[in-house]
């Protein structure tokens, strides 16, 4: 997995995404600390109302910022992002109103929803080889766990030598660095061989998106991870604390279990898919990922809430959880051209983000008024739905070589002429190539297993 660091741009942009997610999770310590000094006991509601904007922000803003990104160079673009995420930083410390804080977050999570979408369009471009890419994913989703893990320990540490404040410095050196890093490194910029509108460059990923099968059944897993990590991320302290009487030792134990969960999906994953495609192991990773919180629901009504069945369930959670996002990357790749991944890659964030401003407050209702056993069934039960539309959505057999005919071209057309190799018996528009949804190629023809 770590051999493909040897490729200097992709190093350096792997290197860049750990600095900056890195002082993102010290940011998110100290805006908890300056919402408690500003709000006092109401600083969960400010918090709740960050979170939210957050993902209004991240909604709203990606096709958008998809669509301006086509006019600028990729590596300008993500420059002049982080730069706008580091200034929002360093303002951070000096907000006395609430209120500024809720427009500052705004910024930057509308920067990061810009940023985030062409970075990741960005490494298979860098790594053009699916077992490559497969492994720069895995490295990518491992990045995150361990961040998830090490940022509240650096911010604990951080805390015992510096004020709160400071950790917004620390998030503006992260900015800062990751720009650097991104400058350093020669980026390709494929550019859209049409010129479009705004609202046809805004509409563009959202629409390749759901008319190719296999994305709309991304879409239903999105679904499942949102229900399965809202349970964890919502849940966790409550079932914990007040079900279980456990201390917050046990509350970073449960999270640490689904991190590890999805830790050694991340590992593993590389060559289960040199094994078996895609489909399979997202259904399956969605499958595990529904049945530990199945067995918790059930094990809990049963004979009530155990800290031995909750740990487990999380650990398998992490792992299903990581088993459906990690491969997702070599889906949008492989159905989007190259000028146009960007703004695959920005629905695919609009609409899983989507889901999640969903399921959260779902997950924190749920739990507030109907209790734990109710509330694991009803996101389960949401789950369990995305899985089903999943499997329905996206064919068994997904060739990506598809016969199809265009009888509205003429014969001496450059598509046809260009594809004459691949051409099948009947009209000279019948042909077959790798298929993906363009200007010549607006619905998806029948599998009839020509791959």
């Amino acid at each position: 997995m770590f051999a493909i660091l040897r490729n200097r741009a992709f190093r350096h942009m792997f290197a860049a995404q750990i600095i900056a997610i890195t002082g993102t999770g010290l940011a998110t310590v100290a805006l908890g600390l300056i919402a408690y000094d500003l709000a006092g006991a109401d600083a969960a509601l400010v918090l709740g109302i960050a979170l939210t904007i957050k993902m209004v922000s991240y909604v709203t803003i990606a096709p958008i910022a998809a669509a301006l990104a086509t006019q600028y160079p990729r590596r300008t673009w993500l420059v002049t992002l982080d730069v706008i995420r580091a200034l929002v930083a360093l303002a951070l410390p000096f907000v006395t109103e609430i209120w500024q804080i809720y427009v500052l977050i705004f910024l930057m999570q509308a920067s990061s929803a810009g940023f985030t979408p062409a970075f990741q369009a960005t490494i298979p471009d860098l790594l053009p080889k699916e077992e490559d890419y497969t492994k720069a994913l895995s490295l990518s989703r491992l990045a995150f766990d361990i961040e998830s893990l090490l940022s509240p320990t650096l911010a604990a540490i951080l805390l015992t030598l510096v004020a709160a404040d400071s950790l917004f410095f620390g998030t503006a050196f992260g900015f800062v660095a990751s720009a650097l890093l991104v400058v350093s490194v020669a980026l390709p910029s494929p550019k859209p061989s049409k010129r479009l509108g705004f609202y046809d460059r805004t509409t563009l990923g959202i629409r390749i998106y759901l008319k190719t099968p296999r994305l709309r059944g991304l879409l239903g897993l999105s679904a499942v991870a949102a229900a399965i990590s809202s349970i964890v991320i919502i849940n966790t302290v409550v079932i914990l604390r007040a079900e279980l009487g456990q201390s917050e030792d046990m509350v970073a134990l449960a999270l640490a279990c689904f991190g590890g969960g999805s830790m050694l999906a991340a590992f593993t994953l590389p060559k289960l898919l040199e094994l078996f495609s895609d489909r399979p192991v997202m259904l399956a990773g969605a499958a595990i990922a529904i049945s530990a919180q199945l067995g918790v629901s059930v094990s809990s009504w049963v004979s009530g809430a155990s800290l031995a069945a909750v740990l487990l369930g999380w650990f398998l959670s992490g792992l299903g959880y990581s088993t459906i996002l990690t491969p997702s990357g070599r889906l949008l790749k492989r159905s989007a051209r190259a000028e146009d991944r960007p703004a695959v890659f920005a629905a695919q964030f609009t609409l899983s983000h989507g889901c999640w401003l969903i399921t959260y407050p779902l997950a924190g209702w749920s739990m507030s008024h109907l209790g734990m056993v109710p509330s694991l069934l009803v996101l389960t039960g949401v789950a369990t739905l995305g899985l089903i539309y999943a499997i329905r959505a996206w064919p068994s057999h997904d060739s990506e070589v598809r016969g199809h005919s265009h009888p509205d071209l003429p014969a001496d057309h450059p598509h046809l002429l260009a594809h004459k190799k691949e051409g099948m018996a009947g009209t000279p528009s019948n042909h077959a190539h790798e298929f993906i949804i363009d200007d010549l190629h607006q619905e998806f023809p029948p599998d009839k297993g020509q791959a």
